[in-house]
């Protein structure tokens, strides 16, 4: 039966239209400056390659230079509201050093990320970046171990491999700070799970903002709103629900813009208004709720797209055979102003 796909343009095709030898043709494709090939005959290889329309075997020729141009990225976040912005950052930053990035789900189970580092290893990708969703430890299959890694939004439980991860105490120090200059003194921190590096991060950071303006930290003001928003519903409820009115919080800081959701919701239910009433800062710039709640969301943004382009950075240097500064680099958090402060 006839079919009509087309034959792939071979090396050796493209040395009889150029009237050379293939080993001529693989010297041009592989930039071999020792053998002394003449300008006008690489000019002519090159004419025929476009006008052939050839296309260099990628695999052949990483194994040829033992160099791939491609890094690979798995992650569990592909399709999370934040995996365009550490794709964004990696790729932009991948491309400006001429590299390419094969992308690969890991979804947090053991087996498809030992098969996803398996699989880009089969490409020869030069490095590895491994991302997260939510700033954690996590460990990694041995094969993690035989080309540069660099780890996203996560840090390895040993210790050894280099990362990049959100400034978490300068980011809950930013959210204290901005509610602290507009003039607030009782604050009321509904945080994450206890014992989480942001949770911890951000606490410190709402703590080093109340000893740096001279402010008593109120322990009683700190609360779990476990990340959720009928979670932030139920910690604002506890806090503005206070017997004596007039030691309830006159801010809220949320640990990240799901809670803070739950606590707008709480606030109008008392006839409140944000932000004459009460200030509200949340947290992760999650811009599906923070730009859309009505007054729009004050919140500090988790820089994927920076952390990303860091990463990128990071296994460039390490590709190259450079020693890294630091094991564990941070990334500042911005503070993304709006309107419920």
């Amino acid at each position: 039966m006839a079919t009509n796909k087309a034959r792939r343009v071979t090396m050796s095709d493209v040395a009889r239209h150029a009237g050379v030898s293939r080993t001529t043709v693989s010297f041009v494709l592989n930039e071999r400056a020792d053998a002394a090939i003449p300008e006008d005959t690489q000019a002519r290889i090159r004419a025929s390659i476009e006008e052939l329309g050839y296309r260099p075997n990628a695999g052949a020729r990483a194994l040829a230079a033992k160099r791939s141009e491609w890094y690979g990225l798995i992650t569990e976040i592909v399709t999370a509201p934040f995996a365009v912005d550490v794709i964004k950052g990696a790729q932009d930053r991948a491309w400006a050093d001429g590299k390419f990035l094969l992308i690969t789900a890991g979804d947090n189970d053991p087996a498809m990320e030992a098969a996803a580092f398996d699989k880009l290893l089969e490409q020869r990708a030069e490095g590895l970046l491994y991302a997260t969703t939510w700033h954690r430890a996590v460990t990694l299959p041995p094969a993690a171990r035989e080309v540069p890694v660099v780890l996203v939004n996560c840090f390895d439980a040993d210790g050894a491999l280099p990362s990049v991860v959100p400034d978490e105490v300068a980011g809950g120090y930013t959210a204290t700070r901005r509610l602290i200059d507009a003039g607030h003194r009782r604050i009321g921190f509904i945080n994450l799970d206890t014992g989480i590096p942001a949770a911890v991060g951000r606490l410190q950071g709402y703590e080093q903002a109340h000893r740096e303006a001279g402010a008593d930290i109120d322990d009683t003001f700190v609360v779990s709103g476990h990340a959720t928003a009928d979670g932030g519903y139920a910690a604002a409820c506890e806090l503005l629900d206070r017997a004596d009115r007039g030691h309830r919080p006159t801010a809220l800081f949320c640990g990240n813009d799901r809670t803070a959701m739950g606590a707008y919701d709480a606030i109008k239910e008392r006839g409140l208004r944000i932000p004459d009433d009460i200030a509200v800062i949340g947290f992760d710039n999650q811009e599906l709720i923070a730009a859309y709640l009505r007054p729009g969301l004050t919140t500090v943004a988790l820089p994927f797209e920076a952390m990303g382009a860091k990463g990128v950075d990071m296994l460039g240097a390490l590709t190259a055979g450079q020693p890294l500064t630091t094991i564990q680099v941070t990334v500042d958090c911005p503070l993304i102003e709006r309107s419920s402060v």
